[in-house]
C-alpha cells in the first residue's frame, strides 16, 4: 500500500508539473474561437476583434472558427467536445448559455460545469422598433395600444429562442400584453418587414441595421433592452425608465471554453483582461456598439447561472420548453 502511494503521489507530481509548464509554453500554437453562427454578425464580429487582439498578444495566430446553426448549439458542442488545452475557445452569449439551457430540457452537456468561463466581453442591447404608421410612440402607448387590442399587434425577430424574440416575451410577461411572434430566418428579414409595414414591430440587436434604420427615420426606435441608454442611440430611451421598472435585456458576450486546469483558466483570463484594458479593442469594440465588460471567470460563471434562471422563468411563461 506504501509503495502504491508513493506512486500515486509521484504520478501526480509528475502531472501537476507537466500543467505548469504547459502554462508557462502557452500558447505554443495558433488557437480558434468557435462562433455558433455565420460570419457578419455581433457574435462573429466581437470574437474577431478579440481574437485580433488576443494574437497580438500572443504574438500568435488566434482562427475564428464559424459553425453556424441550432441558434449557436452546434458550435457550443464543437467546443466541449474539444482538448481542454487552451486551443479551443468558443464566443459564447446570451442565446448559448443563457436562453438556450433554459429552452431545452436534455442538452447534450452541461451549460456550466463542462465549460470553463474566461472573461466577460461586453454588451449590448436590443432595440424595440415600430413601423411609423402604428399609434404608439413609446413603451407608454405601446403598451396601452396593446392591452386595448390583444392579439392585434405582432412582432417580428431573429428567430425562434434568440434574445430580441425572448426579449419581447420578457416585456408581454412584465407589462401583461398579447403582442403575436412572427419569426424570420434572421435579422435582415424583420428588419425589412417591420420598414415596409408588413408588421407593426420588431426588435433586433441595435448596432447595424436597427441603428441605421431608426437613425435614417425608416423606423421608429421606442425604446432599447438595456438599463442604460445606448451612446449609439442616446435619444431612444429604455424600456426601464418608460414605466416596466427592473426590465433588463443584455446581449452580452464571452469568451468560454472546455473545463480547463485551474492555472490554464487563470493565465487566459489574465490575458484576456490584458487585451479589453487596450484603449484600441476598446474602441474597435465601442466601434461595433460594444460595451466593453471584463470579468473573473466566477463572476461570468455567476453571471450565467442567473441569466439560466431569469430565461427559465420567462420561457416556462411563454411554453417555449423543448425536449430536443
Amino acid at each position: 500500500m506504501q509503495l502504491y502511494r508513493v506512486f500515486w503521489v509521484a504520478v501526480m507530481a509528475s502531472g501537476v508539473a507537466h500543467a505548469a509548464e504547459d502554462v508557462k509554453n502557452f500558447p505554443s500554437k495558433p488557437a480558434r474561437i468557435i462562433v455558433g453562427y455565420a460570419p457578419g454578425g455581433g457574435v462573429d464580429m466581437a470574437a474577431r476583434l478579440v481574437g485580433q487582439s488576443l494574437g497580438e498578444l500572443w504574438s500568435s495566430t488566434v482562427v475564428i472558427d464559424n459553425r453556424p446553426g441550432a441558434a449557436g448549439g452546434i458550435g457550443t458542442e464543437l467546443t466541449v467536445k474539444a482538448a481542454p488545452d487552451g486551443y479551443t475557445m468558443m464566443l459564447c452569449n446570451i442565446a448559448t448559455h443563457g436562453i438556450t439551457p433554459a429552452r431545452i430540457r436534455k442538452l447534450p452537456y452541461d451549460p456550466i460545469a463542462d465549460f470553463s468561463f474566461l472573461s466577460m466581453v461586453g454588451g449590448n442591447p436590443n432595440v424595440l422598433m415600430a413601423h411609423a404608421s402604428l399609434p404608439a410612440r413609446n413603451v407608454p402607448e405601446l403598451v396601452a395600444y396593446a392591452k386595448a387590442n390583444p392579439g392585434k399587434l405582432s412582432y417580428g425577430s431573429s428567430g425562434l429562442g434568440a434574445s430580441p424574440h425572448l426579449s419581447v416575451e420578457l416585456l408581454k410577461m412584465m407589462a401583461g400584453i398579447n403582442i403575436v411572434h412572427v419569426p424570420y430566418k434572421g435579422a435582415a428579414p424583420a428588419l425589412a418587414d417591420v420598414m415596409g409595414g408588413q408588421i407593426q414591430l420588431s426588435v433586433g440587436n441595435l448596432p447595424g441595421g436597427p441603428l441605421a434604420a431608426i437613425k435614417s427615420g425608416k423606423v421608429r426606435g421606442l425604446a432599447v433592452t438595456t438599463l442604460k441608454r445606448s451612446s449609439k442611440a442616446p435619444d431612444v430611451p429604455t424600456v426601464a425608465e418608460s414605466g416596466v421598472p427592473g426590465y433588463e435585456v443584455n446581449g452580452w458576450y464571452g469568451i468560454c471554453s472546455p473545463k480547463l486546469p485551474r492555472a490554464l483558466e487563470v493565465k487566459i483570463n489574465a490575458d484576456l483582461l490584458k487585451a479589453l484594458a487596450s484603449n484600441t479593442l476598446k474602441q474597435r469594440l465601442d466601434d461595433q456598439g460594444i460595451d466593453v465588460q471584463s470579468s473573473t471567470p466566477e463572476q461570468l460563471v455567476a453571471h450565467v447561472r442567473a441569466e439560466i434562471a431569469k430565461w427559465t422563468k420567462v420561457v416556462k411563461e411563454a411554453k417555449l420548453e423543448s425536449n430536443e
